[in-house]
């Protein structure tokens, strides 16, 4: 009896420690310059479940864009991580749903098609702006992004991807236990498969993969392999600017990148829990396995924002400081230990919502607007 009684007192204790100590970050957090750098939207509905959203900032300005938008049987999510700038990335965020609702009302459906049609027509959009800006502003050419959309319609998931950043889904287990499935594939040379694809299609070109500051990298200068952007890696006369990083092997002959995505679809069933959307600059610190059991031991409330903080924690013990430390470490400077990091956390049930406002939600912008999703009318009722 007095065993049973101990440990019931020992496991009370435990959980008022546990608090005790999110509540000891909490503090931490609001008394840090690093809160600033954080954005969350800690729960919201969406017409098929409910969603949570966090964005922590890295570079001296943000170079992950992302958004959300909810319709009335149908759910948007987009991470656009973005290099050399934010102009890609922001560019990418303000055009592709756009080219979404354009083509879904074209073609009277939502589906992969739809995904790999409005990443080419972005594609095209921003190669287009660098080729009229190239003689006023030639860095243009050496922006890009990485790029994950994904849609919920009528129980399908789609999914469509550029780059490293990743979607995982949480399949339940047995004793409340937790599957991690990912559901796209990176495209990052640091893989052996993808090195080897590249290989592939440019036999000629021994340097096509380059071990450049401790990473393969394409031409020895960037990991992704697959982008929006990055003109100077795709169209050979731009690389022959002087001021663009320079190519060991010389001026390109043909394009190294390419902007063709990965697609995915999958009917969603009843044990599928949750999905986790987010930048490489999670993934880089949480295995997918270890972020869905801590989106299925805690809280739905702000269980994004508890995934940013797992990695910034994790960033924080590899360089050997405390947790406390790295939050006070500004803009900038704070690149040196993490990345940018956008995570958003897609709660499912199989009924759907009709009655859910019709919202656009974008990281950073405080006040949400209604979705484009209402201009699709019929084609969205269940």
């Amino acid at each position: 009896m007095f065993t049973w009684i101990s440990n019931i007192v020992f496991s009370c204790f435990n959980s008022l420690r546990h608090y005790a100590r999110m509540d000891s970050d909490d503090e931490d957090e609001s008394s840090s310059t690093g809160n600033s750098l954080m954005w969350r939207r800690d729960l919201q509905r969406h017409s098929c479940g409910e969603f949570s959203f966090a964005v922590c900032q890295a570079n001296g300005e943000i170079e992950d864009y992302s958004q959300v938008e909810i319709g009335s049987n149908v759910l948007f999510v987009g991470i656009y991580d973005g290099h050399g700038g934010p102009e890609a990335s922001r560019f990418i965020r303000n055009r592709i749903f756009q080219h979404i609702i354009r083509i879904a009302q074209e073609s009277r459906t939502l589906c992969e098609g739809t995904l790999r049609e409005a990443i080419a027509a972005t594609e095209d959009d921003f190669m287009t702006i660098v080729s009229r800006s190239f003689r006023i502003d030639s860095s243009m050419a050496q922006v890009g992004s990485c790029v994950l959309v994904g849609l919920i319609w009528r129980g399908i998931l789609y999914i469509a991807n550029l780059g490293d950043s990743r979607a995982v889904v949480g399949c339940a287990g047995r004793c409340n236990s937790i599957i991690a499935e990912q559901l796209t594939r990176d495209h990052n040379v640091g893989r052996e498969d993808i090195r080897q694809e590249l290989r592939a299609l440019h036999p000629n070109d021994p340097d096509i993969v380059v071990m450049n500051r401790g990473a393969w990298r394409v031409k020895g200068i960037i990991q992704v392999s697959r982008t929006i952007g990055d003109a100077y890696l795709k169209t050979p006369p731009f690389s022959l600017d002087p001021t663009f990083p320079h190519i060991p092997s010389g001026p390109l002959a043909e394009p190294v990148l390419s902007a063709e995505p990965s697609l995915f679809s999958r009917i969603l069933q009843p044990n599928d829990k949750f999905l986790i959307f987010a930048s490489d600059g999670l993934w880089e610190h949480l295995s997918n396995q270890k972020a869905a059991e801590i989106v299925n031991r805690y809280p739905r409330n702000g269980i994004a924002r508890r995934l940013v903080k797992t990695a910034l924690k994790e960033a924080a013990r590899r360089a050997r400081m405390e947790y406390r430390q790295l939050l006070n470490v500004k803009e900038g400077a704070r690149r040196v230990y993490h990345d940018d990091i956008t995570v958003i956390v897609i709660f499912l049930r199989q009924e759907a919502d009709v009655n859910v406002p019709e919202l656009s939600v974008r990281a950073f912008v405080d006040a949400s607007g209604p979705s484009s999703f209402r201009t699709l009318g019929d084609l969205l009722m269940p």
